[in-house]
């Protein structure tokens, strides 16, 4: 998908795995923002650890790139106990997941990242094994069939998923422990930008920390590769130290904004303010327009658009802002006559309702 190739998307990608091991944070100290979920998970894993039980079950959901699978890795850590990694695409069949779950220890963490994607077959094998540390087998076939039930050793089931509407109410109701993560502010992301400036050996400046963190999408997994292609322009063309000039040329080069906007971005929003009237528009009709997924749209560009304030879902569709036509430098006039031109190529009058959008100018 073009999405995955784009320098600003929060999803991994194959040049990201060796990057997130080498900077993952070990412990809850080490872990920057999200600072209300660090302190609730310490009291927990602390009282946890006092009592000799296993942690509640976590569920963890966001957008991507926010520290999900860190944050599992931390929790882990944090308990003294290994980590048992897997997806929901990956377990297909109930058997898969009986052989993950036989071989856990007494208090091994399981993280199920994309636990939404799991299949409902695969998600009644799993009840019990919450609830009950105990796993359910049938044995036999037709009248002969009968049930055996193995008892598992107690696990801290950990859940990341970037949907969490998806995932059904029988699976949600067995975490004891849910927790959403928000975007970072700048000032986090400068923290984790030095952070991994150091571990990378990389001379970075205050100043040109700020830049790139202000281009990151509050998202760490967007600064850190930012991080990695600054070097790289640094390297060839500053002479290896990222400054502010040398970071706002380099982020220029790779076409990302003041804002962290890309080309596509860009492209989505003039789109709705251009082609249709600055909305509504439904995101089926957006997403044939610019040639994409809906579910890449709903995961990977909306999220920050919205918390930006430059796009708004409603009711009837997509709406951009007065905000986002000012930033891509779209006066309401320019975009008034680009919403008459269209108008006057309709077909009929009446073609605008029968579509389900009502004929209006785009509003700043």
């Amino acid at each position: 998908m073009e999405s995955e190739e784009r320098i600003v998307s929060p999803k991994k990608r194959d040049d990201d795995r060796a990057l997130d091991l080498s900077l993952r944070p070990r412990s809850l100290e080490e872990y920057t923002g999200q600072t209300h979920i660090k302190e609730t998970l310490g009291i927990f894993i602390s009282a946890a650890k006092e009592r000799s039980e296993p942690l509640d079950h976590v569920l963890l959901y966001g957008p991507p790139g926010l520290g999900k699978t860190t944050l599992a890795h931390v929790i882990a850590n944090e308990l003294g106990v290994n980590i048992h990694s897997t997806s929901g695409p990956a377990v297909e069949r109930p058997g898969d997941l009986a052989a993950i779950l036989t071989n856990l220890a007494e208090g091994d963490v399981l993280f199920i990242d994309e636990i939404h994607r799991l299949s409902r077959t695969v998600e009644e094998v799993l009840y019990p094994a919450m609830e009950d540390f105990a796993l359910d087998i049938i044995i036999g076939k037709g009248p002969a069939a009968r049930s055996l039930r193995l008892d598992l050793p107690r696990f801290t089931l950990i859940g990341a998923t970037t949907r969490a509407g998806l995932l059904t109410s029988p699976l949600r109701d067995r975490f004891g422990v849910i927790n959403r993560l928000d975007f970072y502010a700048v000032d986090e992301l400068v923290a984790i930008i030095n952070r991994s400036a150091r571990i990378l050996n990389i001379d970075v400046d205050p100043h040109g920390a700020q830049e790139i963190a202000r281009r990151s999408r509050g998202t760490p997994r967007i600064a850190n590769r930012l991080l990695k292609r600054v070097r790289d322009f640094a390297q060839v063309r500053a002479g290896g130290r990222v400054t502010r000039d040398v970071a706002d040329q380099a982020l220029g080069l790779f076409r990302v904004d003041p804002l962290g906007l890309d080309e596509i971005d860009r492209k989505m929003l003039s789109m709705i303010v251009e082609k249709f009237k600055g909305g509504p528009v439904g995101v089926e009709t957006l997403a044939a327009a610019i040639a994409e997924e809906v579910e890449t749209i709903e995961d990977v560009y909306e999220p920050f658009l919205i918390q930006i304030g430059f796009l708004q879902r409603t009711p009837r569709g997509r709406m951009t802002t007065g905000a986002a036509a000012s930033h891509l430098g779209l006066t309401v006039e320019a975009a008034a006559n680009g919403a008459a031109t269209s108008a006057s190529s309709s077909p009929a009058p009446g073609s605008a309702a029968r579509d389900g959008r009502q004929p209006r100018l785009f509003e700043g």
